[in-house]
């Protein structure tokens, strides 16, 4: 069986990474197909070093650095990509990559992180951030963002069988494609998140400072306690801005390597996670340490984190993205801390563990396998 694996671009190590990453330790085999390919040369091991078919976007003028800036050729360059080899396409996808085209006698099964955010329900905070709401700019996008969902309707249909990374991400897809999922939590790496049960007396949040993250939004809330100590690990195009609001009580440090950031995960008192998140990786990570979560209670958080209103909670929600509510979690955190077993947190995240993930999606794609070629053999009989 030939088997071809299409990620929508890559360019960095991250949480979607993370999933092509087990795809190609369950089928080495596979061949890779992406948009582009600009990682480094340093970072291709989690890919096996592998070759990557890429798409004519990837030799298009600036491409390196603004391949976003072509969102709009995506439909057309991932239709362009000859699979009719293969006899299985698995896509990751939260943008184009379940959109390639397959014939009858293929199985598709597509790994779905989200239906284009920017396309659907995020589109107006897009344009809002992006300076779109107005303007004949405004207007060419507000029309493409239009198309990309017709497309992405349509390219719904020709898969035959999709996975959501959270049953927050479920509802999506049956809101947008009217399209029943099977939910398969991404992986995480609790093997090197290892748990540690001795706590020094700082929060810890960490983050890319991008505006839907509300970086901001923590490091304002902790103005409100001068006496609690909060790391904040990342960087970003709000960098400036949220250092410019950070009290004496708050120390930016800036972008960490892998490792540094995983000693100060494991000996924070709390691990603090603002955004709205289709599924959350660090949050699971923190718990991996024996961490407790102080989260925004909604989307796939809800999910992977025990509130206080749980026998046995891993974390504590706040309701709204205020810097009042947050401040008020923080209250209750303080006031339930002794409730909170990082024993707890720690067998809560094992749930979500890289070999949960490979034993749950080859399970399903076998699955997938014998009823789509049981229904293959009933029409060639008919």
């Amino acid at each position: 069986m030939r088997i071809a694996i299409v990620h929508d671009w890559l360019v960095v190590y991250a949480g979607a990474e993370k999933v092509l990453e087990q795809l190609l330790h369950l089928y080495p085999d596979a061949d890779i197909y992406s948009i582009v390919d600009f990682l480094p040369a340093k970072e291709r091991e989690f890919i096996r070093n592998k070759s990557v078919n890429t798409s004519f976007i990837q030799k298009l003028p600036f491409a390196r650095n603004k391949f976003r800036h072509y969102l709009a050729l995506m439909p057309y360059a991932i239709e362009q990509f000859d699979l009719s080899e293969y006899d299985l396409i698995i896509s990751s996808s939260y943008a184009v990559a379940k959109g390639v085209i397959t014939g009858p006698d293929q199985l598709h099964i597509s790994y779905v992180h989200t239906p284009i955010r920017y396309a659907w329900d995020l589109q107006h905070q897009y344009l809002r951030e992006s300076g779109l709401t107005r303007g004949f700019k405004g207007s060419v996008a507000k029309w493409m963002l239009h198309r990309m969902r017709l497309w992405d309707s349509r390219t719904a249909n020709g898969v035959n069988s999709l996975i959501a990374n959270s049953q927050y991400i479920a509802n999506r897809i049956w809101k947008v494609y009217r399209r029943q999922s099977t939910v398969i939590y991404p992986p995480v790496d609790v093997e090197r998140f290892l748990l540690e049960e001795n706590k020094k007396d700082y929060y810890l949040t960490a983050s890319r400072m991008v505006p839907y993250k509300k970086m901001d939004l923590i490091v304002e809330a902790f103005s409100a306690f001068p006496d609690k100590r909060l790391l904040v690990i990342g960087d970003g195009p709000d960098f400036e801005k949220i250092k410019a609001k950070a009290k004496a009580n708050v120390t930016l440090l800036g972008y960490q390597p892998s490792e540094q950031l995983r000693k100060y995960m494991q000996e924070a008192k709390a691990f603090v996670f603002a955004a709205e998140e289709d599924f959350g990786i660090a949050p699971v990570e923190a718990q991996s340490c024996g961490t407790p979560v102080i989260a925004y209670g909604k989307g796939g958080v809800l999910e992977t984190i025990r509130g206080l209103d749980h026998e046995k909670p891993t974390g504590v929600f706040f309701n709204q993205q205020t810097v009042s509510s947050l401040v008020e979690a923080i209250s209750d955190f303080e006031k339930n801390n002794h409730r909170i077993s990082s024993l707890e947190c720690r067998h809560n995240a094992l749930r979500f563990s890289a070999s949960e993930f490979r034993e749950k999606f080859s399970r399903h794609v076998r699955e997938q396998q014998r009823y789509f070629y049981s229904e293959s053999a009933i029409l060639e009989i008919r």
